[in-house]
């Protein structure tokens, strides 16, 4: 028989520990330890007998896992937050004296931490840092939009505010925006970011208030955690698009407002040095072409020489077998033409990948052809990421701030973002529209109509791209008109694929026959046979083609039968309106 368990040496009592029992353990305050768990990524857990895990009170209390705990005692910051303690009060002393050199060198020697190794524990791959970036743009974009206050310094709002336009500018760059949305919170971003999707919301540039009953304290351990990450992630981005960071700030324009225009992006010399080598490489190539040219020439003498001497061989055996032949069918075409189509997995193409890869890459471009200017009352920091970020070209007024390339007189502006009821003085040659118009460009994935976005026009509703609608709900008039237009384009570019198609295999046919009654005159002409004699025979010949062409009906009856029954109206149409 075993010995008994003790009460409260294993199980939940042990797994289990109080706040109070872990501040007397590391012996530092509360305002420190929670500080060091925010860092840390600690947080309090629930056991499931709160009994249990307190030796049998009732008490209320916090429980974190001892583990953690013992975690802690071994960490660096744990260390400087000490020295930090001892340097307040040194500080303190020296001040009260009066010994005011004394206290300036303390401040010259006042303790720093550091957090890039618990950036390392916590993501140990770059992927799970950008999983986690969420929260820290969120954080950072709020923060950029405080003012000074006694609790948030200048140099905290400045940081942030340079952080997030290094993000934006990253985005503009790769662009990799995908999703925009205008709630009451504030503007819904979404990109996707080396294959992983990332979400973040930026507040609406109002005159702040900072309420008085938000711990700050805690906001600011988290946006101390959140700046040293993005920093981390930031410059593994730019490195990877050989780009300089940090990027340089140019003074002169933040102060006068210039917004994203103020950071000047820089390539790298990397990319420079691999242009060189790639041209040094061209020049040697072209040299090894002419050289390998020359050779090429006499290997080719050489095999047109073989071709003549076993050409009458080749004749005698083609005079033999008169019988025309099918074309063999390859194995990959079979597989082809008896797929199963129960299959639910979806094969992936070439021709779905290009065709998806196409789609993306006009999608960033939407407004690469466009011209936009700006008004005064539309949300110029906004507006000029998102146009930005798809390839227009942007300009406002210069009351607004610095750093626009033209002004409103610009002929070449194609369109003019208005916000107000009606416009007195019209330029041509350009479309007044309203902000929204450009946010529903974006999640429509294409450059929608103008006529429903006009000055004084009464606006769509905007619906939130985040949202996948179901059969039976609610769909908005206008919705439905674009999914109606979507479907014509569809059936437009399912047709002109169609007439592709025929005008190929009609070309392909023909280059066939051509090089077949080629073929024929050269054998004729070795053999010393008439031209007359070997047109008739081809006309005999000729008729004899009929069961090539009942293959292609038999194979374009069984494509119709492998086809869907969306695919095989958009078919039936096609046909009825050739047959029209």
């Amino acid at each position: 028989m075993g010995t008994p368990k003790q009460k409260g040496k294993s199980g939940a009592a042990t797994n289990y520990i109080t706040r109070n029992q872990a501040l007397k353990k590391l012996q530092v305050t509360l305002a420190d330890f929670r500080r060091l768990c925010i860092l840390k990524g600690i947080y309090p857990r629930e056991p499931r007998s709160r009994k249990k895990a307190n030796n049998g009170s009732t008490a209320p209390a916090t429980f974190y896992y001892t583990k953690d705990i013992q975690y802690l005692l071994h960490e660096p910051v744990l260390k400087k937050f000490r020295e930090n303690k001892i340097f307040l009060k040194k500080l303190s002393k020296a001040l009260g004296k009066g010994q005011i050199s004394i206290a300036k060198g303390l401040e010259e020697r006042k303790p720093v931490y550091r957090l890039d190794h618990i950036i390392k524990e916590r993501y140990p791959t770059f992927t799970d840092a950008l999983r986690d970036i969420d929260d820290a743009l969120c954080m950072l974009f709020l923060f950029a939009t405080f003012p000074r206050t006694d609790k948030i310094q200048i140099s905290t709002v400045s940081n942030c505010q340079r952080l997030s336009a290094e993000f934006q500018h990253y985005v503009i760059q790769t662009r990799s925006l995908r999703k925009v949305f205008l709630s009451i919170k504030g503007i819904y971003y979404q990109a996707e970011i080396k294959g992983q999707t990332v979400t973040w919301i930026v507040p609406y540039l109002f005159s702040q208030r900072v309420p008085d009953d938000v711990d700050f304290r805690v906001m600011l351990t988290f946006l101390e955690f959140y700046q040293t990450l993005l920093g981390f992630v930031l410059y593994k981005l730019y490195t990877d698009e050989n780009l300089k960071y940090p990027p340089i700030m140019e003074i002169d324009k933040d102060e006068s407002a210039a917004g994203l225009d103020a950071l000047l992006i820089e390539r790298t010399r990397i990319e420079e040095k691999v242009e060189e080598r790639m041209k040094d490489k061209t020049i040697g190539d072209n040299e090894e072409i002419i050289e390998n040219g020359q050779n090429n020439e006499n290997e080719q003498k050489l095999e047109s020489e073989e071709r003549l001497k076993t050409l009458p061989e080749k004749l005698q055996t083609i005079q033999n077998d008169d019988t025309p032949s099918l074309p063999p069918t390859l194995p990959s075409e079979v597989e082809e033409d008896f797929s199963d189509p129960t299959s639910s997995t979806p094969q992936i193409t070439y021709l779905s990948l290009s065709n998806s890869l196409s789609s993306l890459a006009t999608f960033q471009n939407i407004f690469s052809s466009l011209k936009f200017y700006l008004s005064r009352e539309v949300p110029r920091y906004s507006l000029e990421f998102m146009i930005k970020s798809f390839g227009g070209e942007v300009g406002w007024d210069s009351s607004v701030g610095a750093g626009s390339t033209f002004d409103e007189r610009d002929e070449t502006i194609t369109h003019q973002v208005v916000d107000r009821p009606n416009v007195e003085e019209k330029y041509e040659n350009r479309v007044y529209i309203q902000p929204q118009w450009v946010y529903d460009c974006v999640n429509a994935r294409r450059l929608l109509k103008v006529g429903l976005y006009r000055v004084g026009r009464r606006l769509p509703p905007h619906l939130s791209p985040f949202v996948e609608s179901k059969e039976g709900d609610y769909l908005p008039t206008i919705v439905q008109e674009v999914e109606s237009e979507e479907e014509e384009e569809e059936e437009e570019e399912i047709e002109q694929a169609e007439e592709e198609g025929e005008e190929t295999e009609e070309e392909s046919s023909s280059l066939e026959e051509d090089e077949l009654t080629h073929q024929k005159e050269l054998e004729a002409e070795a053999a010393g046979i008439s031209y007359s004699a070997s047109s008739s025979k081809s006309k005999s010949i000729a008729g004899t083609k009929r069961p090539r062409e009942d293959v292609n009906s038999e194979a374009k009856e069984l494509a119709k039968i492998m086809m869907s029954k969306r695919h095989k109206k958009l078919y039936d149409k096609i046909q009825d309106t050739k047959k029209k």
